[in-house]
């Protein structure tokens, strides 16, 4: 992962770090696994959506690796596989998922043969609201781990709470703790504060996809599944409503390589095909928008 002590994220400097560890990433990755890339069967990347340089950097690598080694090449959705892979690793059905990651928050159901965005952020995603606070703070990148530790020490004040019928808005609430915080309110006050905003607004909406869907179970995907306040608020939601509750284990809950390659599998075997040479990215693709051709 992309890390810094200081500032944010630079996508031409985020796509040349892909690109100089990319393949000792996949070497280190065969090597873990006693395996040679002669005994894989298929290549599977990232195309979608994404910052357009990270995508680009990754699918050049890939198709690099598939076109050396003569092996089919898929391009799949980084959204659905986040759902596919929490499906597995948690044995949950037809949930309705919680999907809180840097660049995205949203409250995703299967219905009527493709994934429904049912609620999600009007404006920044809540990993990249707490990112945004702790970079104006001088925390680094990313924020969210910090903020989650920072916050065992804090006590409640008041922040905006925005929640627009199932949507959420998080930017003027990251103003307000600004605001604070230039009155010198305390650090950890303040990352208690909007993570009990957040995640209380988070868990708000939720219960309403719940009802609406007349589901019996939540699953929490994507990077801040990390997070054990956001578990804890959700899990007390979810036993309130004697529904089931998952969440996708720390070491698969933000980006990785197996959520890619099962993603890629699942299509596979579904008969999905590509020429390599008419894959491309498509940096805005959204979950509703994807071709769900794997659950039968």
């Amino acid at each position: 992962m992309y890390t810094t002590n200081k500032g944010g994220l630079i996508p031409s400097e985020l796509a040349e770090h892909h690109k100089r560890i990319g393949n000792k990433i996949i070497d280190q990755a065969l090597k873990d696994a006693k395996l040679k890339i002669k005994n894989i069967d298929l290549i599977s990347f990232s195309n979608s959506p994404g910052l357009a340089p990270c995508l680009l950097s990754t699918m050049h690598i890939a198709k690099d690796l598939a076109i050396k080694n003569k092996k089919p090449l898929l391009g799949v959705n980084h959204v659905s596989s986040h759902l596919t892979l929490g499906e597995l690793l948690t044995k949950t059905k037809n949930p309705i998922f919680i999907f809180v990651s840097g660049a995205n928050t949203q409250i995703i159901s299967y219905e009527g043969l493709s994934y429904r965005v049912l609620g999600e952020s009007l404006d920044i995603g809540l990993g990249n609201a707490l990112d945004k606070f702790g970079r104006e703070i001088n925390l680094g990148f990313p924020a969210g781990p910090k903020i989650e530790q920072l916050a065992k020490k804090g006590k409640y004040i008041e922040l905006p709470y925005t929640v627009k019928g199932m949507d959420l808005a998080f930017s003027g609430i990251i103003t307000s703790a600004l605001n604070h915080y230039k009155k010198n309110v305390k650090i950890e006050d303040l990352c208690f504060s909007l993570q009990e905003t957040f995640f209380s607004m988070l868990t708000e909406i939720t219960e309403r996809a719940l009802a609406f869907t007349e589901k019996n179970s939540a699953l929490l995907i994507g990077g801040v599944a990390a997070n054990q306040r956001l578990v804890e608020m959700l899990a007390i939601m979810c036993k309130d409503r004697n529904c089931k509750f998952s969440y996708v284990p720390l070491k698969y809950s933000g980006d990785n390589g197996v959520q890619i390659a099962w993603q890629g599998i699942l299509e596979y075997i579904n008969e999905r095909k590509q020429k390599i040479n008419e894959i491309d990215i498509s940096p805005r693709l959204r979950i509703d928008q994807v071709n769900v051709n794997w659950i039968q």
